[in-house]
């Protein structure tokens, strides 16, 4: 059985199934039996959000609603796959993502210039357009009612430029996508969550993060739910949390005056030394193949992406 996660107050997170257990989740919003789902993992993840439904007693028509945090494909790619099997949803989205969901040919050649197309094809599989007229913009301050259960949906830019967060107003929880960092599960000490920021290419940009997570923690909300990987609690510590670590990564980044194919691994491996430091003061016991096991691709993509940033800043 995947993994489950029932909080009350009809918000329910599960597996994605994207690489990994508990790599991703997937938020389900029940609201009077009417679902919105946020986030949608690969195409992989449709057999289980059918499978969630099903627990809950529910059926395709009940959901209403589809909100993506952003369009890159380990939020998005099953969009269309899940928009097909949910005939009544509506997909909700940033505007500077909608039509490359309505057509997303540009998304899926950007994604393969990084990472391969053999790559995006085995884990991404088909990415499927979503008719324009089932798609909704969300700009800043849009808020979609579920049943009466308003949910706001603010602009935050840092870790892409089409990213949103959506801001629960029964519970004040919000849903962060990859805007408030990641934190799994495996590294959880006592109860105690370890939280660091993501700052993956190619839009990472420092103070835009910086202030999009001073902006959720201003609507004061006891807990955040991410995408990697679901509820932490203490939301105000964890903020002040990656704040630090992120002022660690800049500093880091900043701190390689080089260039050229070198610059990379330097600014990896000092991450990798500072986060392993980070992780074992938190009494995190897994051995340091286990953590580097599981932070591999992190690892990789936020080099890559301070390094696009520091590109940036010399163009």
């Amino acid at each position: 059985m995947f993994d489950w996660r029932d909080y009350g107050n009809g918000i329910v997170a599960f597996d994605a199934g994207y690489v990994r257990p508990i790599l991703a989740a997937i938020h389900m919003v029940i609201e009077n039996g009417r679902v919105a789902f946020i986030d949608t993992g690969s195409n992989d993840a449709l057999p289980n959000a059918l499978s969630a439904l099903n627990r809950l007693g529910l059926d395709v028509a009940a959901v209403d609603y589809i909100f993506l945090t952003h369009i890159h494909l380990d939020h998005a790619g099953g969009a269309g796959s899940m928009m097909a099997a949910f005939p009544n949803a509506k997909l909700v989205v940033h505007q500077r993502g909608s039509r490359h969901m309505a057509e997303p040919s540009r998304l899926i050649a950007g994604v393969s210039a990084v990472y391969g197309p053999e790559y995006v094809e085995r884990v991404y599989g088909d990415i499927l357009p979503i008719p324009a007229d089932r798609i909704i913009d969300a700009p800043d301050g849009l808020t979609i009612s579920l049943a009466g259960r308003e949910l706001l949906c603010i602009d935050t830019p840092g870790h892409a430029r089409h990213h949103i967060c959506i801001v629960d107003r029964k519970t004040s929880g919000i849903f962060t996508g990859d805007m408030f960092g990641l934190s799994y599960r495996e590294l959880d000490v006592d109860g105690r969550q370890f939280i660091f920021p993501t700052t993956t290419p190619t839009q990472f940009d420092p103070e835009e993060m910086r202030q999009s997570i001073q902006r959720l923690l201003c609507f004061n909300p006891e807990v955040m739910y991410l995408t990697h990987y679901s509820r932490v609690g203490d939301a105000h510590q964890k903020g002040a949390d990656l704040l630090r670590h992120l002022d660690v990564l800049v500093a880091l980044a900043k701190s390689d005056k080089g260039s050229g194919p070198e610059r990379h691994p330097r600014i990896k491996n000092g991450m990798t030394t500072y986060l392993l430091s980070e992780i074992h003061a938190h009494g995190c016991l897994l051995s340091e193949a286990e953590l580097l096991e599981i932070w591999e691709t992190d690892l990789e993509l936020n080099a890559q992406g301070l390094c696009v940033w520091l590109d940036s800043l010399q163009a």
